[in-house]
C-alpha cells in the first residue's frame, strides 16, 4: 500500500449524502491523540494527531486504499504512551497538516474512492464512541470548525460485532484485537505504521459480518445531536438518575447553549440543561444537565476537569430528582410560555412592581419586537398574586435578542432594569422559587440549649486552625479523623466544624482547631492534595478568627477577609447524632466532636447578677440531624433553592433551665422588602414612628455593625414612640 504525505489541491467538494438507515460504503475511522489513547481517549483533552480510513462497499465486498494522516497539533508535547504506542516524534507532527486541512483531504479523498466504486454515499464506522463523540466532535467546537453532516453519524463497531456474537464479551470490554481474535481473523503483526494495521484488522471484521455466516445488515446508526434543544420539564416527569450529571466551576454569564457546547458530540435530553440559582436567585456557577441515556452520562464524567475557556468545570455524577427539583414544573401558564421552540429567552430583573406589558413592550422598543407581543411576556409572581419585579421575554431570533440586551441598566421609571439570557430551566426554577415562598415568612421559634458550658471558636491571629477544601459530600467526621491519621490526637476537643450549606447538606468544606501552630503547620505538610476516597482534598492553614468569620458566613480568599453578609449568629453543625429534646446527648468518644456556639460572647445579652453564665446554644432544625445556615456566599453548593427554615420549638423546661438568652415570638419581628438602595437606619425608623421597637438588651443578642447599634442606642427624644 501506498501512504501519499498529502494530497495535492482541489476544489473544495459538497458534503457527501448519507441515509440515516442504510448507507452504500463505510468509511472505516481509526485516529489517536496526543496523550491518552484506547479505552481513555479523549478523557485527558489532548488534541487529535492522527486520522486513518478506508472505504468498503457495502455491495461488491471492495475496499479502498488506506489513506493515513498526520494532524498538526497547537502543541506539540506528547505523552510518554503516545509516544510509546506511535512512535512518532514532534519533530515529525510538526510536519503534519492543520485539522481543518486534513478534514479536507478526508472528503477528497472519501469522494474520489467512492467514485471509483459508482457510489454516492457513505456513513463511518469507528471502534466505539471515542473518536467522534469526546475527540472530533469537542476538539472541532473548540477550534470553531464546522463538521460535514457525515460526522454526526456512524457505525460502532463494537456494538455491530455484539449484534451477531452476543454471547461474547460485553460491548465496553471489546478491543479490535478481542473481536478479530473471535471471528478467527489473524490481526497483522508486521511491522507497520501505527493506525494501519487497526484499520485493516476493523475492516475485515467488517467483510466477515457481511458473509453468509451473519449476512449482517448495517442499518440504524448511531446519531450526534447537531443542536442543543431547550424546552420545560415537568415535575411529574421521570427522569433516570443515571442519565444526569452535576456541571460545576462555571462562568457567571454561560448560557445552557455554552454548557451544550462543552458536551459538544454527546446528546443531551431535550430541555436537559438547568443552569442553578443560589439563594439571591443569581447563577452560583453550577448546573444540573440531562442526557439522552446511561452511555452519554458515563462520557460526559470522562470530562471532568476539562476547560470552558480558561476555566475548567468539574463533573460529578447527580440524580433525577435533583434536576427536577431544580428544571421540573406544573404550572399550566409556564408551559404555555415555554411551548414556542426556536425562541431567546431573556430574563429582566428590577421591574417597578407597577409595570404593565404595555411598560415593558415600550421600554423594548421597536428595534426589539416580543414574539406574540404580550403573549411573549411571563411576569414572575407570589402565590398571592403580588409581583416581584421579575420578568421573561421571548425574541423570534437571536438578532432581536442582541438588541434587547443593549438595554441592560435602563430605565423604567424611576429604577434601573437588568437584562440577561436565560434558559427554559431558569424560568421554571425562579417559578419554583418564589411560588414556593410563605406568604408570611417565619422566624425561628425559642432556641434549645444543647450544652451545660460554653465552648467558644478561638479567636486570634495564630495560625491554629486548618481548613479542609473538596471533601467527598458524603464524607463524615469519621472519614475525616482518618483522613489526619496520627494527627487526629493534635485536635481541640470539640474542634472539628463541618460545614453545610443553606439547604443542610455537606458544603464540602470542614474546619479543624489543633492544639498549636505547629500541629496545624505538620498536618497541612502531611495531607495537603491528600486522597480521600475518589478525591483529593486541599487543606490549608489558618487562623481561628479567619474561621470564625468563614463559619458566621464571611469569605477568606486570597485578597483577604471578607465581613459576613448576614450578621443574625450562625453555628457550626452538631454531630450526627439523633436529637433528644429533653436531654442533650453528647458522645463520648473524641471522635464525635460537638461544635460550638458562634455567638460571640462580647455581643451577647448578659445574665443578670448572680446568676449562672449563659449556656451555649444550638439551632435545630425540622429534620433535628441537619442545619440550615446561610453560607450561600462562600460555599456555592448542591443546586437548590433555599426552602423555609423552620426549627424545633425547646420544651419549657429545658427552656427554663438552660439560662440563656431567648430571641423574642416570631410575632415581635417583622420583615422588610423592597427597600430603596439608599435607604439608611433613621428612614426605617422614621418609618415605623409610632411603634415600639425592641428593648436594648436584644441588641446585644441579634448582632449588627457598629454604625446600626449606635443608631438603635441613641436618646429615644429624636424618636417619637
Amino acid at each position: 500500500l501506498k501512504y501519499p504525505p498529502s494530497f495535492p489541491p482541489l476544489p473544495s467538494l459538497p458534503p457527501l449524502v448519507m441515509t440515516a438507515s442504510h448507507s452504500d460504503s463505510l468509511v472505516v475511522l481509526f485516529g489517536a491523540t496526543a496523550g491518552a489513547n484506547g479505552a481513555k481517549l479523549g478523557s485527558d483533552e489532548r488534541e487529535l494527531i492522527l486520522l486513518v480510513w478506508q472505504v468498503v462497499d457495502l455491495h461488491s465486498k471492495k475496499v479502498g486504499e488506506v489513506h493515513r494522516f498526520w494532524v498538526k497539533p497547537d502543541s506539540l508535547e506528547l505523552s510518554d504512551e503516545c509516544r510509546e504506542e506511535t512512535g512518532v516524534t514532534p519533530e515529525e507532527l510538526s510536519e503534519g497538516e492543520a485539522l481543518e486541512k486534513v478534514l479536507q483531504q478526508f472528503n477528497q479523498a472519501v469522494s474520489s474512492d467512492l467514485k471509483a466504486f459508482g457510489r454516492s454515499s457513505y456513513t463511518l464506522c469507528t471502534d466505539g464512541q471515542l473518536l467522534i463523540r469526546q475527540v472530533l466532535h469537542p476538539e472541532a467546537s473548540k477550534k470553531n470548525l464546522l463538521l460535514w453532516d457525515s460526522f454526526y453519524s456512524f457505525y460502532n463497531l463494537r456494538e455491530e460485532f455484539h449484534k451477531c456474537c452476543p454471547n461474547s464479551a460485553s460491548v465496553k470490554d471489546q478491543t479490535i484485537k478481542s473481536m478479530a481474535e473471535n471471528l478467527g481473523i489473524r490481526a497483522e503483526n508486521a511491522e507497520r505504521n501505527f493506525g494501519v494495521s487497526e484499520v485493516e484488522t476493523m475492516t475485515a471484521i467488517v467483510l466477515n459480518l457481511l458473509t453468509e455466516t451473519y449476512n449482517h445488515r448495517f442499518t440504524n446508526p448511531e446519531n450526534v445531536k447537531y443542536k442543543y434543544d431547550t424546552g420545560p420539564c415537568s415535575k411529574s416527569e421521570a427522569v433516570d438518575s443515571e442519565t444526569v450529571i452535576r456541571a460545576r466551576g462555571l462562568p457567571w454569564q454561560s448560557s445552557d447553549q455554552d454548557i451544550a457546547r462543552f458536551f459538544k458530540g454527546l446528546n443531551i435530553a431535550k430541555g436537559g440543561v438547568a443552569l442553578c440559582l443560589n439563594a439571591q436567585g443569581r447563577r452560583n456557577g453550577e448546573a444540573l444537565v440531562r442526557f439522552d441515556g446511561s452511555d452519554q452520562r458515563d462520557l460526559a464524567l470522562e470530562r471532568h476537569k476539562h476547560h470552558m475557556g480558561s476555566r475548567y468545570i468539574e463533573v460529578y455524577k447527580a440524580t433525577g430528582e435533583e434536576f427536577l427539583k431544580i428544571a421540573g414544573g406544573t404550572s399550566n401558564e409556564v408551559a404555555q410560555f415555554l411551548s414556542k421552540e426556536n425562541q431567546v429567552i431573556i430574563r429582566m430583573r428590577g421591574l417597578p412592581f407597577g409595570a404593565t406589558p404595555e411598560d415593558v413592550l415600550g421600554f423594548l422598543g421597536p428595534d426589539c419586537p416580543v414574539t406574540g407581543g404580550k403573549e411573549g411576556l411571563l411576569f414572575v409572581k407570589y402565590p398571592d398574586g403580588r409581583p416581584t419585579g421579575d420578568a421573561f421575554v421571548l425574541f423570534a431570533c437571536e438578532e432581536y435578542a442582541q438588541n434587547a440586551l443593549k438595554k441592560h441598566k435602563g430605565i423604567l421609571g424611576k429604577r434601573y432594569i437588568e437584562l440577561f439570557r436565560s434558559t427554559a430551566a431558569e424560568v421554571q426554577q425562579v417559578l419554583n422559587r418564589y411560588l414556593s415562598a410563605p406568604l408570611i415568612p417565619t422566624l425561628p421559634c425559642p432556641i434549645v440549649p444543647v450544652f451545660s458550658q460554653p465552648y467558644p471558636i478561638a479567636t486570634g491571629n495564630g495560625r491554629d486552625c486548618i481548613r479542609l477544601r473538596g471533601l467527598p459530600y458524603a464524607a463524615t467526621i469519621e472519614d475525616i479523623l482518618a483522613f489526619m491519621g496520627d494527627s487526629k490526637g493534635d485536635i481541640k476537643p470539640r474542634g472539628v466544624h463541618m460545614v453545610l450549606n443553606q439547604q443542610g447538606r455537606p458544603s464540602g468544606d470542614a474546619f479543624i482547631q489543633m492544639k498549636s501552630v505547629d500541629k496545624a503547620f505538620l498536618v497541612v505538610q502531611k495531607c495537603h492534595k491528600k486522597m480521600m476516597k475518589d478525591r483529593y482534598v486541599e487543606v490549608f492553614q489558618c487562623s481561628g478568627e479567619e474561621m470564625s468569620y468563614v463559619l458566621m458566613g464571611g469569605t477568606l480568599n486570597r485578597s483577604g477577609l471578607s465581613p459576613p453578609p448576614c450578621k443574625l449568629p450562625c453555628l457550626s453543625p452538631p454531630a450526627y447524632a439523633a436529637f433528644q429534646a429533653a436531654t442533650a446527648v453528647i458522645p463520648a468518644d473524641a471522635a464525635l466532636y460537638q461544635p460550638s456556639a458562634l455567638l460571640n460572647p462580647a455581643r451577647s445579652a448578659q445574665p443578670p447578677a448572680g446568676t449562672a453564665p449563659a449556656a451555649a446554644v444550638a439551632y435545630y432544625p425540622a429534620q433535628a440531624t441537619q442545619l440550615y445556615m446561610n453560607y450561600t456566599a462562600y460555599y456555592p453548593s448542591p443546586p437548590v433553592s433555599p426552602t423555609t427554615v423552620g426549627y424545633l420549638a425547646a420544651p419549657p423546661a429545658a427552656v427554663a433551665a438552660a439560662h440563656s438568652p431567648m430571641l423574642p415570638h416570631s410575632s415581635a419581628l417583622v420583615r422588610m422588602q423592597g427597600l430603596p438602595y439608599n435607604t439608611g437606619m433613621k428612614d426605617i425608623l422614621s418609618f415605623f414612628q409610632g411603634y415600639q421597637y425592641a428593648p436594648d438588651d436584644y441588641n446585644g443578642l441579634i448582632q449588627m455593625n457598629d454604625q446600626a447599634r449606635s443608631v438603635l442606642q441613641a436618646p429615644k427624644e429624636w424618636v417619637c414612640l
